[in-house]
């Protein structure tokens, strides 16, 4: 593991690289803790701040497969983390708390989980920054990565209502 990928990377990758540090480790405190108190709210800010400055930076980073000149497709995440960010905290100010949990849940599994597995391919500076030389192994982490993630989308899914003959109950 180096750090020489990321000393030698741009400003605005450097930016974008810290910014998602707090965000891969405090959303899970945020979207996963059992307990809405002050502490989520704190925590929500610093987390919904780290992917905005996440997203924005993201948004400056040239594409090295750009579909548009300098914008690619991983350019379409930062647009959609904006928009779930704006849309989510809109949510939670109109009271909609089901909608608010679902667009942040989806926001750091698709942003975090699925962008962020991204960051292995060969040639990111992520990779290089793990395993050195180009090679085959970020792909081994795109694809463990990929298989937790599915799981912990499942495992984390809300819990269907079912109808009986006394009215709707929530499934265990």
């Amino acid at each position: 593991m180096t750090l020489h990928p990321f000393l030698e990377a741009s400003l605005v990758l450097q930016i974008h690289m810290i910014a998602a540090v707090p965000a891969i480790v405090v959303g899970p405190f945020v979207l996963f803790r059992r307990r809405v108190d002050a502490w989520h709210k704190r925590l929500g800010y610093v987390w919904l701040t780290s992917m905005m400055i996440l997203a924005v930076a993201g948004l400056f980073i040239p594409s090295s497969f750009g579909f548009l000149g300098f914008f690619g497709p991983l350019h379409l995440f930062s647009l959609l983390v904006i928009y779930s960010i704006i849309s989510g905290v809109g949510h939670a100010r109109r009271g909609n708390i089901a909608a608010h949990e679902a667009t942040f849940r989806g926001l750091w599994f698709g942003g975090i989980g699925g962008a962020g597995l991204m960051q292995f391919l060969p040639g990111r500076a992520v990779h290089e920054m793990v395993f050195g030389a180009p090679n085959d192994a970020g792909y081994i982490v795109i694809a463990v990565g990929g298989a937790l993630l599915a799981w912990l989308i499942f495992a984390w899914r809300p819990r269907a209502a079912h109808v009986t003959g006394k009215g709707v109950s929530q499934a265990a």
